[in-house]
């Protein structure tokens, strides 16, 4: 039998870097909507087409790579996957018009899925219980740095270098990730566990997990999590700024404090999920949700939200987005075997941005003048998501 690779805190830095792929391809090019409107005489709204189409392919790109791993092994599918990302990013450089730019920025969201799914996978692969909460809460602390660098970094080389330096130094962090991947990532699923037969195989490996209820009802935890947590993401600018008055500055910190309570949360469960269990962290989870909601939509309701409490409650979330997913994430990939664990992780990955692709338009129904619907959104989130880690609890306690 092949011995796996160890899981190193190096490899780990690693895994988290290259998916923090995803964040860096989103962000950085944020500030630069104007500029590439002007340039290439398009519309804002097509504009914003690149990153739907981006994020179109980061969902889509799980599905296909995480069962497509499972039967040719994880390294090989990331290798081929990251090349993609970094070949489209280099041709994004010469973007010769808006309908080019779309396209090639839906093949670069196919390739940039390699570092979430394919992340996660081999962390499991090479750990099994608290250990495996352990590996995937590093890997999310990295993670949880692409939203909080990336936009400063990316106005900064758009005032040097214009909008397609911001997307030529892309293109040089997806080349370096590849080398590093090549360099440095070991395979971490041995040929005797892998799926065998067609590739049609691979794929209804999704169908087999998501029969599996511990599964099922991690993932629904986990995407509703993440959709609470962008839910506020998408309302904070026209709720901090427009609502409460804040200004770019005092705006832009408050959201870096929130941001930064998914890393500090991440840590916290790498060390406390070793010794209270996963099932603990994740109860912990649920709790700072429910208070978050309840906060929000009480502060809304009676008209008392302020500044303050608009900045703490969105760090309460924000936490408890973090534990939520981190843990759910291993209690649910727990339940694969081997041979199926990409499957799994593609499945947790297609639904959180598929849910928040669906709900973070719904806070803005009412436009910049109302926080009602982002209370409505989150809570009903939050609800789902505990109902489901409920859900969990009283499976994993009836085995």
């Amino acid at each position: 039998m092949t011995h796996k690779p160890r899981l190193t805190a190096g490899l780990l830095t690693l895994l988290g870097t290259i998916a923090t792929t995803a964040a860096f391809s989103t962000d950085m090019y944020l500030a630069s909507f104007t500029d590439i409107t002007e340039s290439l005489g398009v519309t804002p709204t097509q504009v914003q087409l690149t990153l739907t189409s981006f994020l179109a392919g980061l969902g889509l790109g799980q599905l296909i790579l995480g069962p497509a791993s499972d039967k040719y092994g994880r390294r090989r599918v990331m290798l081929i996957a990251l090349s993609i990302f970094a070949l489209t990013s280099v041709a994004l450089m010469f973007t010769p018009n808006i309908g080019f730019f779309v396209v090639a920025r839906f093949l670069q969201g196919l390739g940039g899925a390699a570092g979430g799914v394919l992340g996660r996978a081999i962390a499991v692969d090479l750990s099994d219980g608290a250990t495996a909460v352990r590996a995937l809460s590093l890997i999310a602390t990295v993670i949880g740095l692409g939203p909080l660098l990336a936009p400063p970094i990316g106005g900064v080389i758009a005032e040097l270098l214009g909008w397609r330096g911001v997307l030529a130094v892309l293109a040089g962090f997806g080349v370096l990730m590849w080398v590093l991947a090549l360099a440095f990532v070991s395979e971490s699923l041995p040929k005797d566990q892998r799926t065998t037969g067609p590739i049609l195989a691979a794929y209804a490996s999704i169908f087999t997990i998501l029969k599996k209820p511990v599964f099922l009802f991690s993932t629904i935890s986990f995407a509703c999590g993440f959709g609470a947590m962008m839910s506020y993401i998408a309302a904070s600018p026209f709720v901090g700024q427009s609502i409460l008055g804040m200004g770019p500055v005092p705006y832009s910190l408050s959201f870096a404090l929130a941001a930064s309570s998914l890393i500090f949360a991440n840590l916290i469960n790498a060390r406390m999920a070793v010794a209270r269990g996963p099932q603990a962290m994740f109860s912990v989870g649920s709790v700072l949700l429910v208070m978050a909601a309840a906060a929000f939509v009480i502060q809304i309701a009676s008209d008392a939200l302020t500044i303050p409490g608009f900045v703490v409650t969105a760090f309460v979330l924000t936490a408890g987005a973090g534990l939520t997913m981190s843990n759910a994430n291993a209690i649910g990939l727990a339940e694969a075997t081997p041979s199926t664990r990409g499957a799994g992780a593609a499945v947790m990955g297609a639904g959180q941005f598929l849910l928040a692709t669906i709900t973070t338009p719904l806070v803005g129904v009412a436009g910049e003048t109302s926080a009602v619907p982002m209370a409505v959104v989150i809570a009903t989130l939050v609800a789902i998501s505990v109902g489901a880690a409920l859900a969990v609890r009283l499976l994993l306690r009836t085995r």
